[in-house]
């Protein structure tokens, strides 16, 4: 039974080759596997931006390469001692395989340095989230369409016959899809002008838009609104929308009118004057932007005075914080003065009725 097997063997020394060729591929995966796993701890520990984009874009390819080109040798063996026609196939099908494996890595790698360069943990000056996105998909786009052209041209397509229906084709969909363009278009005009990036708070006073944006796409812009909705907005919109950032402010204003009762006037003056000196010297107000404390109106039933000043940080919560304890200020230097913090009020003023005229006598 041995002898009969090694003669079969001997007779068929391809066979022997196709196991060799297959146990050396699952030999170098081993090692792949085994070496890119030392790799990797070494590069965890020099945080560099493409050090890193690198190994983790190979780390998923590589191996699938490594048993690609093995797996082809292997058929290639069998079908040189074949006459199947299925295995002319296995050239083309190994060249779009590894092209297919190319445009793997290339989209991942890209996508790790957009993820990277905007990650604080990896630069000192991380580059805007928006800015990197929207470099980041023009080059994956650019890279999958390169990718599926020589896809084409490896399976035997001519790509200049491709390239002249695309001509054709593209004029009938942009007909089809302008609303699409349109999206397409807007998006890139977000990209290039930045009104607003990801993780900005947003509204519009044109329209009920209101919330912190979360991703800007190709053809909508995620915004989430404070009460959790997410809202999805068309790009073609910002084309012709009005948009305010607040986010992107300098400073937030305080603006109050309080009013003291009529006759708190005689300290009038000295409230506003201490006022004055409290934002001053207040740590979280700042002085190097307008602030105004003035007696603007006699009112309909107080003496209103105007405070009007800004708040170095821009934080929302914060600035309430702040907002309030200003407020409190202001109320104990206005108690300090024996005064009151007036509210609306009415005098109602009776006239004394005349006496009628006494009876004359004897009726």
């Amino acid at each position: 039974m041995i002898d009969q097997m090694m003669d079969y063997l001997l007779g068929h020394r391809w066979v022997l080759e196709v196991f060799g060729v297959v146990l050396a591929t699952g030999l170098v995966h081993f090692v792949a596997r085994v070496a890119l796993g030392h790799l990797g701890r070494r590069i965890e520990q020099s945080r560099n931006v493409y050090d890193d984009a690198l190994f983790e874009a190979a780390r998923g390819p590589l191996g699938w390469a490594i048993w690609v080109i093995g797996v082809s040798w292997a058929a290639q063996l069998v079908g040189s001692n074949g006459q199947a026609e299925i295995f002319e196939y296995v050239d083309p099908l190994r060249k779009v395989t590894v092209i297919g494996l190319l445009v793997w890595f290339a989209v991942r790698f890209i996508r790790v340095v957009e993820e990277h360069l905007a990650d604080p943990a990896y630069r000192k000056q991380p580059v805007d989230r928006t800015t990197a996105t929207a470099v980041g998909k023009l080059l994956r786009a650019s890279v999958i369409i390169t990718g599926v052209l020589m896809g084409l041209q490896g399976l035997g397509f001519s790509i200049s016959g491709v390239l002249a229906f695309g001509g054709i084709g593209g004029i009938a969909v942009g007909f089809a899809a302008r609303d699409m363009l349109a999206n397409f278009f807007g998006a890139l005009m977000i990209f290039l002008d930045r009104p607003f990036s990801v993780g900005d708070w947003v509204r519009s006073p044109d329209r009920e838009i209101e919330g912190t944006v979360e991703e800007i796409g190709w053809r909508l812009t995620r915004i989430r609104t404070f009460d959790q909705r997410p809202l999805y907005v068309p790009n073609s919109v910002f084309t012709s929308l009005t948009v305010e950032n607040p986010s992107r402010m300098l400073n937030r204003r305080i603006y109050e009118t309080i009013g003291v009762r009529y006759q708190d006037v005689g300290v009038l003056d000295r409230i506003v004057a201490d006022v004055e000196a409290m934002l001053r010297d207040h740590p979280d107000i700042d002085t190097d932007r307008t602030l105004m404390v003035n007696f603007v109106s006699f009112g309909a039933s107080s003496l209103d005075f105007m405070v009007y000043t800004f708040t170095r940080t821009t934080v929302w919560t914060e600035f309430h914080a702040i907002k309030q304890d200003v407020l409190f200020r202001i109320a104990a230097i206005i108690d300090g003065h024996g005064a009151e913090i007036a509210f609306p009020t009415r005098t109602l003023h009776v006239e004394a009725a005349e006496p009628e005229p006494a009876a004359e006598a004897g009726t």
